[in-house]
């Protein structure tokens, strides 16, 4: 890999003993396989706010929308203090150019969603945002977010890690200056993977590219990232993967036998029905596409994108 990636992270999940009661949440998939391609950046909102370890549990309690931030039995009220920490935390965090952020699940600080909220009366909901979380993810509403139960989702995490490495590789071609003609190539090379986020996303995309004489090169680039994040956060699925599947062997057709050709559509229409992963047809069509010297497939990220190491397409 040649692209450099920095995530942030709740600390607990790095084995950190930072939570309440002293211990951590340590993330085998981050720690163990991730973190061989990334760099983390830890933060943990409750000491970082001034708060030690052990401390008193917190809550979220009243308005699911505006929840207050609550000590469970002195209630001391940490609402406006996180408020301000997390809002100057965010823009301290836009210097570290982060790709992605992986939050600690149900966390009244840091839980992206399905967080306890406690109504009038006793009644429980788990419909809440930690104030942390809310604060990072209106500060940088297109970067990949995640909390570690998702990650253990296979079709969630694939996600999530395609989005970080893709926001990873558009981030290094835009650090200097840039032209048109990188700007064209990047498009191209992860158009299959733009097609397998949905039409919706690629084709303003590729509108976007095919007026590109038309609008100043920063302008152009400012618009491309806004709606390639926007596609990133499009879930793929396996009838858009079908589709761009069959796409490939289009451009393979002249190419490939009879007999080879039938065992792809056979490999796709297995992958089609859920008897086999992605990763089955995917290899196929890469080695095809070398063995017959494909060009474009050669060049194609969907092909050819994350580390075998990360385990990836390998669900069924």
């Amino acid at each position: 890999m040649d692209t450099h990636l920095k995530i942030g992270i709740s600390s607990c999940l790095l084995g950190e003993n930072v939570r309440y009661d002293g211990g951590n949440r340590l993330d085998w998939f981050a720690v163990g396989t991730l973190a061989r391609f990334v760099e983390f950046v830890p933060v943990c909102p409750e000491v970082e706010l001034g708060l030690g370890v052990p401390r008193e549990p917190m809550h979220l309690v009243g308005n699911p929308a505006e929840p207050r931030l609550v000590t469970k039995l002195t209630r001391v009220d940490h609402t406006d203090r996180m408020r301000i920490w997390a809002k100057g935390r965010v823009k301290e965090l836009e210097a570290e150019g982060l790709s992605g952020f992986i939050f600690k699940s149900r966390s009244p600080s840091s839980g992206m969603k399905r967080v306890k909220v406690l109504r009038d009366r006793g009644v429980t909901e788990r419909t809440g945002t930690g104030l942390f979380a809310r604060a990072f993810m209106e500060h940088f509403p297109l970067v990949p977010a995640e909390d570690d139960e998702g990650l253990h989702d296979p079709a969630v995490r694939e996600n999530f890690i395609e989005s970080i490495f893709v926001l990873a590789a558009w981030r290094n071609l835009v650090q200097g200056p840039i032209t048109r003609g990188a700007l064209i190539d990047f498009h191209t090379r992860h158009e299959l993977l733009l097609r397998s986020h949905g039409v919706k996303h690629y084709g303003p995309l590729s509108k976007l590219i095919a007026t590109i004489e038309e609008h100043p090169v920063q302008s152009l680039c400012e618009r491309y990232q806004f709606r390639l994040l926007q596609a990133l956060k499009s879930k793929i699925t396996a009838p858009r993967n079908t589709k761009v599947l069959i796409r490939c062997l289009s451009y393979l057709r002249k190419d490939l036998t009879e007999d080879e050709k039938r065992e792809l559509m056979s490999v796709v229409e297995d992958y089609r029905q859920g008897r086999l992963p992605l990763l089955l047809p995917v290899a196929l069509i890469a080695h095809f596409a070398y063995r017959y010297d494909q060009g474009y497939l050669k060049q194609q990220y969907y092909l050819h994108r994350d580390p075998l190491e990360l385990r990836l397409r390998s669900h069924a």
